[in-house]
């Protein structure tokens, strides 16, 4: 059974930093796994997502430079560092697997975790 458990969510100022983690189990393997975001009255977009076969990774242009993502391959753990967070990274935050960083190419989607940056 395949699981994927976000946690690290919470409230955050601007400015502030937060780290989300991705304990993933249940399977053996993947093309690609990332987080994904979807604010109120929005569509969910890709956010950052990490390629098993290269390592190669992708941002978003929103995100760029500000948030870094990272994996832990003896804790089955994928993480998403946060830093100089702005009200409109404001979502709920999903890990995702499957073949890209494209809603249409997940597979298995965690339960969501909720980012508010706000003061």
């Amino acid at each position: 059974q395949v699981q994927l458990v976000e946690s690290g969510g919470g409230l955050v100022q601007p400015g502030g930093s937060l780290r989300l983690s991705c304990a993933a189990s249940g399977f053996l393997f993947y093309n690609t796994i990332g987080w994904f975001r979807q604010a109120p009255g929005k569509e969910r977009e890709g956010v950052s997502c990490l390629s098993s076969s290269d390592g190669s990774t992708y941002y978003a242009d929103s995100v760029k430079g500000r948030f870094t993502i990272s994996r832990d391959n003896a804790k089955n753990t994928v993480y998403l560092q946060m830093n100089s967070l702005k009200p409109e990274d404001t979502a709920v935050y999903y890990c995702a697997v499957g073949g890209g960083c494209s809603g249409s190419l997940v597979n298995y989607w965690g339960q969501g975790t909720q980012v508010t940056v706000s003061s």
